[in-house]
């Protein structure tokens, strides 16, 4: 039970710290090409962001499971629509 927290935990660093990398490394870009953050963060991150997800609709439909590759688009969006409307609330 105690290595599952442990787990936990050390699961939540590294998401933390890549967080910030993302974060750091977008700011970084912004600046190198004078381009403004949100300009950054509405491309680059947010590509990076949804890079998984494409990754498994195509590789499902390479394997002749369209079902699963709608789905997963499908699923995606509804959870970000859902997701961004209730951090403000």
């Amino acid at each position: 039970m105690m290595m599952s927290y442990l787990m936990l935990l050390a699961g939540l660093a590294i998401l933390l710290a890549g967080g910030d990398l993302l974060v750091r490394g977008a700011v970084g870009i912004a600046e190198r090409f004078h381009v403004p953050p949100l300009i950054i963060g509405l491309t680059i991150v947010a590509l990076g962001t949804s890079a998984p997800e494409l990754m498994i609709s195509v590789k499902a439909a390479l394997d002749n499971a369209g079902g699963i590759a709608i789905g997963n688009v499908v699923g995606s969006n509804i959870a970000n629509v859902f997701l961004v409307l209730a951090m403000p609330a």
